[in-house]
């Protein structure tokens, strides 16, 4: 079953089971899916599971900066209800690596291309971006990469 399909199908399950709060949020990010869709012209055929990765990750990216910005502001409730939902999409995406694992990617890609200060960073975040993929997201890896180079 394509990651689509695989949403569209919890949706109803929602809907059916009247969880309220997956509902909207499986909504919210059907929603962003079907507009991507319609964006790249591609409605008839849909988006392939790389292309709904790519939406889910930006949702996840939205709702963490949400609960920073709630929490900043404040407003605890928001933010609560806002880690709910962002683990509710976060079922979505591909088992995430362990940061030990990400550290080992980044340490080899940095021997490898003899990297040693922060302005090989580019040198070292495109090899390992490639090699994780959709299995940890860039700010973690930026944040250990920035952290070895320093």
């Amino acid at each position: 079953m394509t990651l689509r399909k695989q949403i569209s199908a919890d949706l109803i399950d929602a809907m059916k089971a009247r969880d309220v709060q997956k509902r909207d949020t499986l909504r919210s990010l059907d929603s962003a899916i079907k507009n991507e869709e319609i964006a790249q012209l591609k409605r008839e055929d849909g988006l392939d599971d790389a292309g709904v990765t790519v939406i889910i990750k930006r949702a996840i990216k939205q709702h963490k900066d949400s609960i920073t910005q709630y929490r900043d502001g404040g407003r605890e409730d928001l933010a609560e209800k806002e880690e709910l939902e962002l683990k509710i999409i976060e079922q979505y995406l591909p088992e995430q690596m362990d940061e030990d694992a990400v550290r080992a990617i980044v340490e080899k890609v940095v021997a490898d291309t003899g990297a040693t200060t922060k302005a090989d960073m580019g040198k070292v975040m495109g090899p390992v971006m490639a090699e994780v993929g959709d299995q940890s997201d860039g700010n973690t890896v930026r944040t250990i990469v920035d952290e070895i180079l320093s």
